[in-house]
């Protein structure tokens, strides 16, 4: 699938503000027009149908790789990785299976992204756990839940609500927010002489399309899917502590679940950690079968 009419970025002829307004002209799929397309690559390797599905997406691959800044890493190499998680999706892409294109691609498009930031972080070369891995990505995110934007060093009780929901020993987190340091600010120029405007001139559309609002329901109902699904490798204890830790708006703090069940704080935060991996190894497993192509 070598997608000889896509537009080119990293090392090609295109800037990004330029590449960027070429990928808006490539029209939005009916669902009709989607699957025809998905059927003639899938039934007779029709490389124009596949290039109209990838083309058709670019922009949903440019808005997942803005979620990606911040990094030190060029976003136009960012972008263009996960254009490659788009066409692995599109190759893979069974029609019959009942959901969109976009919901099946953001799978691929993410895994790709994620695996191009870590191969070039030094902190992931040297080896780091599956929950150091969480916390890499979820960092900013975290930190813009409890309103803590600045660069420098977190407070005490910030560090320790991030800890806790991310299911991390504090002191990683303190360390991950000093590496992470610098974010990139949304008002940051895309060029240095600003003609193209500012980096958040170019995330999504202050209006959500029809497509958008359709696959965060589809991406919506499927987390919740395997989520139930997950739920059911735990025991009653754990349950109860993971959906009251994890799953309720205003979640129960330790001492609140150490004094029902009658143990520890930390013997509560120990279940909580191991429900979490336990789910989150169902959930993955579950996801896998589920997008495992069609034999």
């Amino acid at each position: 699938m070598a997608g000889k009419g896509l537009p080119t970025l990293a090392g090609g002829s295109l800037g990004l503000s330029r590449y960027l307004e070429e990928i808006r002209k490539f029209p939005m799929l009916a669902p009709d027009q989607e699957y025809m397309l998905a059927k003639r690559w899938q039934q007779h390797q029709d490389s124009d149908a596949a290039e109209q599905l990838v083309t058709s997406h670019l922009r949903l691959v440019a808005r997942i790789a803005m979620g990606y800044r911040g990094y030190g890493l060029p976003i136009g190499e960012v972008i263009s990785e996960g254009n490659v998680g788009l066409m692995q999706a599109v190759k893979r892409f069974d029609p019959e299976k009942g959901f969109r294109l976009a919901t099946y691609a953001m799978w691929w498009i993410r895994a790709s992204i994620q695996e191009y930031i870590l191969r070039s972080w030094s902190l992931v070369k040297m080896g780091t756990t599956a929950a150091q891995k969480k916390l890499f990505f979820n960092l900013r995110r975290a930190k813009s839940q409890l309103q803590a934007l600045d660069d420098g060093d977190l407070r005490p009780d910030q560090v320790k609500a991030i800890a806790t929901k991310l299911g991390v020993p504090e002191d990683d987190v303190i360390s991950m927010n000093r590496r992470l340091g610098g974010d990139a600010s949304l008002n940051a120029p895309i060029r240095a002489e600003s003609e193209s405007g500012e980096w958040q001139d170019w995330l999504v559309d202050d209006t959500p399309t029809q497509e958008d609002r359709l696959v965060e329901d589809e991406e919506l109902q499927r987390r919740r899917s395997y989520l139930s699904s997950a739920m059911s490798v735990l025991n009653d204890r754990e349950r109860r502590v993971f959906e009251q830790r994890r799953l309720v708006e205003d979640p129960a703090t330790l001492e609140e679940l150490s004094e029902e069940f009658g143990v520890s704080r930390e013997r509560i935060r120990q279940i909580e950690v191991r429900a979490f991996e336990k789910v989150q190894k169902a959930v993955t497993s579950t996801a896998r079968r589920a997008e495992a192509p069609a034999a």
